[in-house]
């Protein structure tokens, strides 16, 4: 039986749950209309990192592994998918408002998941406050 103190990875788990808490605050009770471009780019480089130095360890291989070993691993995937084509879902339309490359960005998403949604969130959120800005043409 594993020992029940924290390891690093329940550590990490429960950071990331404490990370998203003030997050999902600001999201709820915003009203900007479009988010912050800096924001976006950083957690996709941050999150980019995080996942090369986790492949770095583990092998790329071990995606396949960890969500196809057993339920909760597919449960887990198939929570993935969902949410990834959730998000395009919602962002596509205004990704398409502002002139962006749907079929390459889709794909990108495809091949990286957050990594593309946040790669094309910072993307969409510059266009548009460049939109909104006084002297845009």
């Amino acid at each position: 039986m594993k020992d029940p103190s924290m390891d690093s990875f329940a550590i990490l788990f429960f950071a990331g749950a404490a990370a998203i808490a003030p997050i999902m605050i600001f999201i709820l009770f915003s009203r900007r209309r479009t988010g912050s471009a800096a924001i976006a780019a950083l957690l996709c480089v941050l999150f980019a990192a995080f996942s090369a130095l986790t492949i770095q360890q583990e092998g790329l291989m071990r995606v396949v592994e960890n969500h196809a070993g057993d339920f909760w691993g597919i449960q887990v995937w198939y929570d993935l998918l969902i949410a990834a084509s959730l998000a395009l879902f919602f962002i596509v339309p205004r990704a398409r408002a502002v002139g962006m490359n749907i079929p390459l960005w889709a794909l990108f998403v495809a091949m990286t998941a957050s990594i593309g949604l946040l790669a094309m969130a910072a993307r969409l959120f510059w266009l548009e406050q460049r939109e909104g800005a006084p002297d845009a043409g």
